[in-house]
């Protein structure tokens, strides 16, 4: 049963990077024409330190998948599509996975974070400031210094008790915003 949720899981994320790099053009057209914003509404705690600019927004929705450990859930990974956060066709331009990381389906590019702040949330998963530890690439997430995961919706673990190797799924959505250090 765990591998075949494993597989539905890749099966769509390598869905998501075949349509991703199918409309690259599209999606790399309309990111260099959107006015630049100059920040996202986020807790006092999430707030990026100075010296560093937005440079991307993107809505996401995917899975937090769980996994038993000692009769209780545990985070195993999430696993997300990321989209323009205007673009009602809710076109791929990156996938969201363990690491956790965001890797760019238009270019590659790709952006490993830490958590280093959260702001917790009634009924969902906590809103949360990453820090990055790694960028690779030459695309849209090189250089980024920091993303902010927001308006979270579900997400959440059971709270009910689990056995053996147990996994779960747990849908979820949410926003992240994406900085690089200011020139």
């Amino acid at each position: 049963m765990k591998l075949a949720k494993r597989l539905i899981l890749t099966t769509t994320a390598v869905a998501a990077v075949t349509a991703g790099t199918l409309f690259s053009a599209t999606v790399g057209q309309a990111a260099t024409s959107r006015p630049a914003r100059t920040g996202v509404d986020a807790p006092a705690a999430l707030k990026v330190p100075d010296g560093n600019r937005l440079t991307g927004v993107f809505s996401a929705a995917g899975v937090q998948t769980y996994t038993c450990a000692d009769g209780a859930w545990k985070l195993l990974e999430p696993a997300a599509t990321l989209w323009a956060e205007n673009d009602r066709s809710r076109r791929p331009v990156a996938l969201h996975s363990r690491g956790p990381v965001w890797v760019s389906t238009v270019d590659g590019s790709a952006v490993n974070a830490a958590a280093i702040a959260n702001s917790p949330k009634t009924g969902t998963i906590p809103e949360l400031l990453l820090q990055s530890t790694a960028t690779r690439g030459t695309g849209v997430f090189a250089g980024v210094s920091y993303v902010q995961r927001l308006d979270t919706h579900g997400g959440v673990a059971p709270t009910t008790a689990c056995t053996g190797s147990d996994q779960i799924s747990v849908r979820y959505s949410a926003t992240y915003a994406f900085y690089k250090p200011a020139k």
